[in-house]
């Protein structure tokens, strides 16, 4: 499909190597160094997007008339309020506890950046956990890395098998990236 073009992906996250890998399209990673810092008076909606397009624009590097830059940043939002990574396991047994028996919001910006233009968009997803008992919980942290993780969770590991009761949206975008809206968009920019 995308012969001859190169994402260039400004992620450390594992999970955002493979979702892209998955849609045929040669990919690089590529290092950026972005403030993250979140104004306060931001719409917790609109935080990620503004953080996707911050990171775009945080390379500084001339591209190509082939490759595309991908930058994202995901959040998760519980009640109005936005729950980042985890800092200690303690940390980790808060946002799990607090996440149990709700609905919450995940929230991924994504900037697409050519050489000639450039798209950014956020992708929105409800989350509904089941009641986590705190033996749940320990079992999880014990077993599964979750400090690397927005809301102290991987969808796609056994918490999510066992805890969520069901989505509204992308699944992938719970993971980290909403990549049939990536896929898309590169096709719109690419071939449209």
């Amino acid at each position: 499909m995308f012969e001859g073009y190169k994402l260039l992906l400004a992620s450390k996250s594992p999970r955002r190597l493979q979702l892209v890998g998955q849609l045929g399209i040669a990919t690089e990673v590529v290092t950026i160094s972005a403030n993250e810092d979140i104004d306060p008076t931001v719409p917790c909606s609109d935080i990620s997007e503004m953080l996707a397009k911050r990171k775009s624009d945080a390379y500084t590097q001339t591209l190509a008339n082939n490759e595309i830059l991908l930058t994202a940043d995901t959040l998760v939002v519980l009640d109005g309020k936005v729950l980042g990574k985890p800092n200690s396991r303690e940390n980790a047994i808060e946002m799990l506890s607090d996440l149990s028996g709700k609905r919450h919001q995940v929230y991924t910006g994504v900037c697409l950046r050519t050489a000639n233009s450039a798209k950014t968009f956020t992708e929105a997803t409800d989350v509904y956990f089941k009641k986590l008992s705190s033996k749940e919980i320990e079992y999880y942290l014990d077993n599964y890395q979750y400090m690397d993780k927005a809301g102290a969770y991987g969808i796609q590991d056994w918490i999510g098998m066992v805890g969520v009761d069901k989505i509204d949206g992308d699944f992938y975008n719970v993971m980290g990236l909403p990549v049939a809206r990536i896929y898309e968009e590169i096709c719109n920019m690419i071939y449209r």
